[in-house]
C-alpha cells in the first residue's frame, strides 16, 4: 500500500513540475523540425532541374552555377536526425549549410536577370516560381519551429519546471540564429519584367 501511495505522490509531483509538458513540447518541437527538413529537401530536389536548365544558357556565369551545385552538395550530405536538436554544434553546421545554399540560389536568381533568353524559358520560369513557393514554405516551417523551441526553452528555464529539466537533463534546444534570419528567410525575387536590374541577394525588406 505504501509503495502505491509513494508512486502516486511521485506521479503527481512530476505532473506538477511540468514533466508532461516537457513531453508534449518535445514532440511538438520534433514535429516542427521534421517539417523544416521536409521543406529544405523539397528545395534541394528543385536544384538539379534548375541547374540543368541554366546550363542550356550560353555563357552563363559558371562560378555562380558552381556555387549552387557545391552548396547543395554540402547541405544534402549532412546527416540530420531528431538528435540534432540536442546538439547545438551540429545544428549550427546545418544552419550554415542551408544558409549557404540560400545565398547561392539568391545569387543565381539575380544573375539570371542578365539573360533575356533564360528569363523567357518557360521551364526556368516554372522552376523559379516553384522555388519561391518553397522558400515561403521554409519560412513558415522555420517560424513554427522557432515558436515551438521558444515554448520548450521557457519551460526548461522557468521555476519550478527548471528543476524537472535538471533532473531529466532536458537542456534548452538550439534555434535559428538571429543574424542569419533575414538572409535565409528572404525568398529569391521573381521578376519577369524586362530591363530590371539584378536583385541584391543581401537586401531585406521590412
Amino acid at each position: 500500500m505504501k509503495r502505491w501511495f509513494a508512486l502516486l505522490v511521485a506521479v503527481l509531483a512530476l505532473s506538477g513540475c511540468g514533466y508532461n509538458d516537457f513531453q508534449r513540447l518535445d514532440e511538438q518541437t520534433k514535429s516542427a523540425w521534421s517539417e523544416v527538413l521536409n521543406q529544405y529537401q523539397r528545395r534541394a530536389d528543385l536544384v538539379p532541374n534548375l541547374v540543368e536548365t541554366v546550363k542550356g544558357e550560353a555563357n552563363f556565369e559558371q562560378e555562380t552555377l558552381s556555387r549552387v551545385i557545391e552548396a547543395r552538395s554540402r547541405a544534402t550530405s549532412m546527416q540530420v536526425t531528431p538528435e540534432t536538436l540536442n546538439n547545438p554544434q551540429a545544428f549550427e553546421r546545418f544552419q550554415q549549410a542551408q544558409g549557404e545554399l540560400s545565398s547561392a540560389l539568391s545569387r543565381l536568381m539575380a544573375v539570371s536577370e542578365r539573360y533575356p533568353d533564360l528569363k523567357a524559358n518557360q521551364g526556368f520560369r516554372d522552376l523559379r516560381i516553384q522555388l519561391e513557393g518553397t522558400e515561403n514554405r521554409i519560412t513558415v516551417a522555420r517560424n513554427r519551429y522557432i515558436q515551438a523551441v521558444q515554448q520548450y526553452n521557457v519551460l526548461a528555464r522557468s521555476f519550478p519546471t527548471n528543476l524537472t529539466a535538471m533532473v531529466f537533463s532536458y537542456d534548452p534546444k538550439p534555434t535559428f540564429a538571429v543574424q542569419n534570419e533575414a538572409q535565409i528567410a528572404t525568398p529569391p525575387r521573381v521578376d519577369f519584367g524586362t530591363g530590371a536590374p539584378p536583385a541584391n541577394p543581401n537586401a531585406t525588406t521590412r
